[in-house]
């Protein structure tokens, strides 16, 4: 496939991504974007806890999707990653459930992991639609 068929999505509204990957990449119609954790714009971990980095990151996800022609609730799979299932998975969905309409949650996945980027407890990525 030609790098013609895709676009780039990078957005100074967001958190910058590492030289090694863009913050989405939009191909056929669908959004990919790449994981985000709960940062500042320096790249610092948001104070708080699971719940903080969740609100953080699910802002600055539906930024990037913006910039790409979509949004929140275009999102069709997300992923998510905690370090602490235990621990996490409760009050990470009690911020989740205060983005998406309660009839309309997109399939998604979560993943206890045993670490993540900068010490995050939380990380996002997802695969969405173009707003058409």
């Amino acid at each position: 496939m030609s790098t013609q068929s895709k676009k780039f999505i990078l957005t100074e509204e967001a958190v910058p991504p590492l030289p090694v990957f863009s913050q989405a990449v939009v191909s056929k119609g669908m959004v990919y974007a790449s994981g985000n954790i709960g940062c500042t714009k320096e790249l610092m971990v948001v104070a708080g806890g699971v719940q903080a980095q969740t609100r953080t990151a699910l802002k600055n996800l539906d930024v990037v999707l913006r910039a790409a022609g979509s949004g929140l609730e275009h999102i069709v799979k997300a992923n998510i990653y905690l370090t602490d299932m235990g621990r996490d998975f409760a009050p990470m969905n009690e911020v989740y459930a205060e983005f998406f309409d309660k009839d309309k949650m997109p399939a998604r996945t979560c993943v206890g992991v045993a670490q993540l980027p900068l010490g995050a407890s939380f990380e996002i990525e997802c695969v969405a639609e173009v707003n058409q």
